[in-house]
């Protein structure tokens, strides 16, 4: 080699530096993270331009109150599913408990020797809501103790308490629950039908348990430890979390938002029947998967849960409204559910696909 050959240095390999993330990435995430957001206002502007009488007061008022029922059921399936699992029973459960409540008011409790014990509407209402917490423990021991897995569980349930429901009465129903001031039972038509300064009572109770919910979720030791369970279990299991009694805990709590839901629903109808919020897990379930609960557990928030509520609700109030038939309501339904489950699936996986470029 010459005094003038000059020595090429060997060519260095190694991985090829990462693209940052994209403007336009970036914006079809934040799109797919306020989703809930723009369907609520494009389904407002859309039936309120069909409709003159959708944006009004009252209607949204009646709205409002239609969606605090499947909001309570709701925020209960969302603990549920924010630790992996699943419960196909809130539906059963609300019927069961307003069942066992209207008997209570309408016949009232037996007492052998003692002729027949007429509770007070508040003691019915906590018996109900009990009830629901009990049928919910139910489900999470079948889940924990017995390793049932949760659909299967929670969809035997949802038979074996419809089935309670129709028992309860022998498939009739209780009629003209208004009590009467003799048998000091009166009033259990304020948390259906009332209102407090123009407001529904059922919205007022429903922002009392989103408020109570939002609280328990971000800001106590039990709501990291669900997030963390459906985060990763096993990490859970080894940070001395006792992943059981997590579980066990939000089936609970599931199964009391659904008793309540029930109550509300037949306080506003005046009457119990044994199947009363049939296929209402479905709009429970769809209301928290399109407020971005993720099914896979460890995601999600109360709030997303209640503006997923609010869309089932408004969509299903506004198809009424402008004439869509029953058949083509379920349709339209059904195809929302499917739209929260690929957009769902599709946030995860950009922002996966961000994280990755990023790192």
């Amino acid at each position: 080699m010459s005094d003038t050959d000059v020595a090429t240095p060997p060519a260095t390999t190694g991985p090829a530096p990462k693209r940052p993330p994209g403007n336009l990435a970036r914006a079809a995430l934040l799109l797919l993270k306020g989703r809930t957001v723009v369907v609520l206002v494009i389904l407002m502007i859309l039936f309120g331009t069909m409709s003159g009488e959708y944006l009004s007061s009252s209607n949204l008022i009646v709205m409002t109150k239609h969606v605090a029922i499947n909001a309570i059921l709701a925020i209960g399936v969302t603990f549920v599913i924010l630790t992996g699992g699943i419960d196909l029973s809130v539906g059963s459960i609300a019927g069961l408990a307003s069942m066992i409540c209207g008997g209570l008011l309408f016949s009232g409790l037996a007492l052998p020797g003692e002729g027949t014990l007429f509770l007070s509407v508040g003691m019915v209402i906590l018996a109900g809501v009990l009830v629901g917490c009990v049928v919910g423990w139910v489900n999470g021991v079948l889940v924990t103790r017995f390793k049932v897995a949760p659909f299967i569980a929670t969809l035997g349930m949802l038979y074996v308490a419809r089935g309670f429901a129709q028992l309860r009465s022998e498939g009739g129903t209780f009629p003209n629950l208004a009590g009467t001031p003799e048998r000091g039972n009166t009033g259990f038509h304020i948390i259906g039908v009332d209102r407090w300064l123009g407001i529904p009572v059922a919205v007022w109770i429903m922002v009392l348990v989103a408020a109570a919910a939002i609280v328990v979720t971000t800001r106590t030791p039990f709501g990291r430890q669900v997030y963390a369970v459906g985060g990763n279990e096993r990490a859970a299991e080894l940070a001395g979390i006792r992943v059981n009694r997590i579980k066990v805990a939000v089936y609970a709590i599931s199964g009391a938002c659904a008793a309540l839901a029930g109550l509300l629903l037949t306080s506003e109808l005046g009457a119990a029947y044994p199947d009363t919020a049939t296929t209402y897990e479905l709009n429970a379930i769809a209301a928290a998967v399109l407020g971005g609960t993720a099914l896979s557990g460890g995601r999600g928030t109360i709030v997303g849960t209640v503006l997923g509520a609010f869309v089932i609700g408004f969509l299903a109030d506004g198809l009424v409204l402008v004439g869509v038939s029953t058949f083509w309501q379920s349709v339209v339904k059904g195809a929302v559910i499917v739209f929260a489950v690929i957009t769902a699936t599709a946030q995860q996986r950009l922002e996966a696909s961000l994280a990755e470029r990023a790192a």
